[in-house]
């Protein structure tokens, strides 16, 4: 039988983002456009 080197995790952390990743996904997403063509997709971001 095969052993299992994992080990469980005792605590669980709670993970908060900095203010500046939420700004920046936020910003990111106001820019981002999507254009569809027939089939076709495009992302263009307008900065």
């Amino acid at each position: 039988m095969a052993k299992l080197y994992s080990k469980k995790q005792s605590t669980s952390q709670k993970m908060s983002p900095k203010k500046e990743t939420i700004s920046f996904l936020i910003n990111y997403s106001k820019s981002l456009s999507m254009i569809k063509i027939k089939n076709l997709s495009f992302e263009i971001i307008a900065n």
